[in-house]
């Protein structure tokens, strides 16, 4: 689903500076391979990652963080996973496990008035995401993210 525009734009730059400039300890995107019902998504880049487990999750719309925010459209804030999410759950979210994260807030990346990607902030301390945080993050992306746009933040 990318277009020439998205090809030019340099998203590692961009989530590694997003990363810094939010101080916080993860950055990622997750694209779908299409925006039909069923597609997958895929942890495309990422910023501040400890391993390179992200590359190799698969994730259908409606499973895990990814899947659940590209079905629905909207942002998704986890304030603490140990209290939010249930321990046995967890294996349902592989980039929570993978990359110990703690905290985090997931939003939907919009191409053509359909969600076809998500951008994931995390942090591997329990962190608070205010509405503070999110009205800043969306300040940083300007309202737009090379080809994708920013809504509902």
């Amino acid at each position: 689903m990318m277009n020439e525009a998205s090809e030019i734009y340099n998203y590692q730059m961009k989530i590694d500076d997003l990363r810094e400039s939010l101080s916080c300890d993860f950055v990622a995107v997750a694209i779908a391979k299409s925006a039909s019902e069923g597609s997958e998504i895929t942890w495309q880049y990422a910023s501040g990652n400890l391993n390179n487990r992200y590359k190799r999750i698969i994730l259908r719309s409606g499973k895990g963080i990814a899947g659940i925010v590209f079905k629905t459209g909207k942002p998704m804030i986890i304030n603490d996973v140990k209290s939010d999410m249930m321990n046995e759950d967890l294996f349902n979210y592989p980039i929570v496990v993978s990359e110990k994260l703690c905290a985090l807030i997931a939003v939907p990346l919009f191409q053509y008035a359909r969600v076809t990607g998500v951008l994931l902030v995390g942090y591997r301390q329990p962190t608070l995401i205010s509405e503070t945080f999110a009205s800043n993050l969306k300040s940083l992306l300007h309202n737009e993210f090379g080809a994708f746009d920013i809504k509902g933040l």
